[in-house]
């Protein structure tokens, strides 16, 4: 497990899922903002592709993220389209509604850049997230990522066009002790 200040970083259990699902996928607001795609009801009992760990896909490490007192489920993060050739990868992260507010999104964030910058030898990380998103895009600029533009109106959520916000981080700017 990686170890935050808050939060854990572990892997993907399976009694997380149906926790996962209830909380942050089956609902269509949370879902349809957190998806690149539409909203769609994933049957019960079945494998959920945003949830179901696949071991053998290199391009992207999935954690579950859990209190560190206690051991208890908030959430979801994932380095994901890891580019081993220009040493680069996104971030992303989705913590359930009860654990929201509470420091955790910085937390998870510096962690994963840990995780980036140390273990994997990283050069840069990437957040994408929608611009109405202040908690994510405070916990980004926390850890030092900077605003690197505004994807104008790339994001179809519930019925309009919403502008992303592309930060970014490079390893040579990152300080492990920056977020505050």
């Amino acid at each position: 497990m990686l170890s935050g200040n808050k939060v854990g970083l572990r892997a993907r259990h399976e009694d997380d899922i149906p926790i996962l699902r209830a909380e942050l996928y089956d609902d269509v607001v949370n879902g349809s903002r957190a998806e690149a795609g539409p909203w769609r009801p994933i049957t019960p009992g079945s494998k959920d592709p945003r949830l179901v760990v696949d071991d053998t896909n290199q391009g992207s490490v999935p954690f579950s993220v859990v209190e560190l007192e206690g051991g208890t489920l908030v959430g979801t993060a994932n380095l994901w389209g890891i580019d081993n050739h220009n040493r680069s990868a996104h971030i992303g992260l989705g913590l359930l509604p009860s654990s929201r507010g509470k420091g955790y999104g910085t937390d998870v964030v510096a962690t994963l850049c840990h995780y980036g910058f140390v273990v994997r030898g990283l050069q840069r990380l990437q957040i994408e997230t929608l611009s109405d998103n202040a908690a994510m895009l405070r916990s980004a600029e926390r850890n030092g990522f900077v605003r690197e533009g505004v994807l104008r109106s790339s994001a179809w959520v519930l019925g309009e066009f919403l502008d992303e916000v592309l930060l970014g981080l490079l390893v040579k700017d990152w300080k492990p002790d920056a977020q505050g």
